[in-house]
């Protein structure tokens, strides 16, 4: 029998992270999501299972070490060995900088930062003994610059980018593929749908990104061969400008 294999995607909601879930799920991988309330991810595993995959969900603060440390020793415990880690938290908050309180700031961070860290550090620790596994962390365009009213978002992007940059150089001699990719697009959601439709209407001309697109890129970089790595990335429409 084949050796059982698991993903965690934290931050698994109803496009990017859950996309990715189903992704791997296809190619026999367990697929272990979370987010702070796994009632929510129910629909998430349901389809995994109905397309013949292996999933399941888990409640889980990605800012609480206790939480992010129990998370991944039940997934080694109880499911697989862990092989991939996403962090696919967003956080985008707009605030201009004489609004943006300190409470706002330090949430931020650590949704989009902090929580990546915890979740970076510990699977490098289940995965050096066994010299393998991939480690990714999504971005945006804010990890490159940051933008008006974007302090809080743009900052602790731009912190999660150094941490995969730092990980990636130390892990990777370890055969630990750690990557950062850049998401600098709409993506295909309900949210988008509902809330910018006049960006929405450019689905008809592939002017906005398809989760499932999105995922074959995760998929691929999970799939390289080591004298080849990519270590970041950046995924947007033709349409868009950059």
């Amino acid at each position: 029998m084949p050796e059982k294999k698991a993903i965690l995607v934290v931050g698994a909601g109803d496009a990017t992270g859950g996309a990715i879930a189903r992704r791997f799920a296809r190619e026999g991988y367990i697929a272990c999501v979370t987010r702070r309330s796994a009632e929510k991810l129910a629909p998430l595993v349901e389809q995994i299972r109905a397309e013949g995959g292996e999933a399941h969900a888990f409640g889980s603060d990605a800012r609480k070490e206790d939480e992010t440390v129990e998370l991944i020793s039940r997934i080694e415990r109880d499911v697989a060995p862990l092989e991939v880690a996403v962090f696919n938290i967003g956080a985008n908050v707009q605030f201009p900088i004489v609004e943006t309180t300190s409470r706002v700031y330090y949430k931020v961070w650590e949704m989009a930062c902090f929580g990546g860290f915890l979740m970076g550090r510990e699977a490098a620790r289940v995965m050096l003994p066994r010299q393998r596994g991939s480690i990714f962390f999504t971005g945006a365009t804010a990890s490159l610059r940051g933008r008006e009213n974007m302090a809080a978002f743009a900052g602790a992007k731009h912190a999660l980018r150094a941490l995969a940059q730092s990980m990636a150089r130390e892990l990777g001699p370890k055969n630990i593929h750690v990557a950062h990719l850049v998401i600098d697009a709409a993506i295909d959601t309900e949210w988008i749908r509902e809330n910018f439709p006049e960006r929405y209407a450019a689905k008809a001309q592939d002017g906005i990104v398809n989760p499932d697109h999105i995922a074959d890129t995760y998929w691929m970089l999970h799939r390289q061969p080591r004298d080849a790595w990519t270590h970041e990335l950046d995924i947007r429409p033709w349409i868009e400008r950059w």
